[in-house]
């Protein structure tokens, strides 16, 4: 039998793309590359494979005619128009649960490395200010302070229960309350964060969540208030962030996604009171391979028709 075609989206981890050119006919964002060539082959593409910021609109699968299932890399699809897949019956995947604890370890990182000053500390001693201006400026204490969390999902219960070893007081808000849980619950990100000293931001992103970290968001987290986002860059009105964090109108803000990746805004270089990583949250090897055995495990999957893994809400 034939192998199945396969069109990537993104440029692929390698433990993925390994197993991908083991089992399919692997065609490398063709679609971009080579439009003439992709015209030839999109009549066979029976499967797209992509990473969590891949973008899979209707333009893309309209021209996929054969196309059966679309899997994400990542636990973020909102790239993806599932609208579209739903409307095809093109089963959409993606992969959660195996990545919890390596963003919520970076998220407490980020937390305690903007708090304590922890990048800035290092580049103090590099740079020999120590020795010649004697020690630094004073930081703020982590432990028993009050954490916010906008998005009380896997990840989000992962961040508090790290938090909560640190004594800190946790509240959250979400699309709504969580059932069984007894952290303190805000209909809005606004009156959250009136609440809280450390606001982290880990919820999907996508068109409901676009700017939910506004300016009125920020003017309520305070002079005293952090912001962590370890989400989508889109959740987070970069402009205004920018102008909090100019303005000391909040104390700081320890980022690793970005509206625009992998360009985030030179405004932010400079800032002495932000801490910057390059989308890396789940980025650990174990992570990573779990991520890459789960996404091959969903198409081996749908082409051996058994049940997918691990599909998307909207097919669950």
């Amino acid at each position: 039998m034939s192998r199945p075609h396969i069109l990537t989206v993104a440029k692929l981890a390698p433990l993925f793309a390994e197993q991908l050119h083991a089992a399919y006919e692997v065609h490398d964002r063709l679609h971009e590359t080579d439009p003439v060539a992709f015209a030839k082959v999109a009549p066979l593409i029976r499967g797209i494979a992509g990473s969590g910021e891949s973008k899979v609109p209707r333009a893309l699968m309209d021209q996929l005619p054969a196309l059966e299932v679309v899997s994400i890399m990542g636990v973020g699809y909102d790239g993806v128009d599932v609208s579209v897949a739903v409307e095809r019956s093109i089963p959409v995947t993606h992969t959660p649960g195996v990545l919890n604890d390596e963003v919520a370890d970076l998220a407490i990182g980020l937390m305690l490395s903007i708090a304590r000053r922890i990048p800035q500390a290092d580049q103090y001693v590099r740079a020999g200010r120590w020795g010649k201006e004697g020690p630094m400026p004073l930081t703020r204490k982590v432990s028993g302070a009050r954490l916010g969390i906008v998005g009380l999902g896997r990840i989000g219960q992962a961040i508090a229960r790290r938090a909560e070893a640190f004594s800190m007081s946790i509240a959250y808000t979400g699309r709504k309350a969580q059932p069984g849980v007894a952290y303190a619950y805000y209909p809005t990100a606004t009156a959250l964060a009136e609440q809280v000293d450390f606001l982290i931001v880990i919820t999907p992103g996508g068109a409901g969540t676009h700017h939910l970290i506004n300016s009125d968001v920020l003017k309520a987290l305070g002079p005293e208030g952090y912001l962590i986002n370890v989400a989508r860059g889109s959740v987070v009105d970069e402009d205004a962030l920018v102008d909090a964090l100019r303005k000391r109108a909040i104390a700081g803000a320890a980022l690793d996604v970005f509206a625009r990746e992998p360009h985030p805004s030179e405004s932010l270089w400079g800032m002495d009171n932000v801490v910057l990583t390059p989308h890396i949250a789940s980025a650990t090897r174990q992570t990573r391979q779990a991520m890459a055995e789960l996404a091959a495990a969903n198409l081996h999957a749908h082409f051996a028709g058994q049940p997918l893994v691990s599909p998307v809400p909207e097919w669950q």
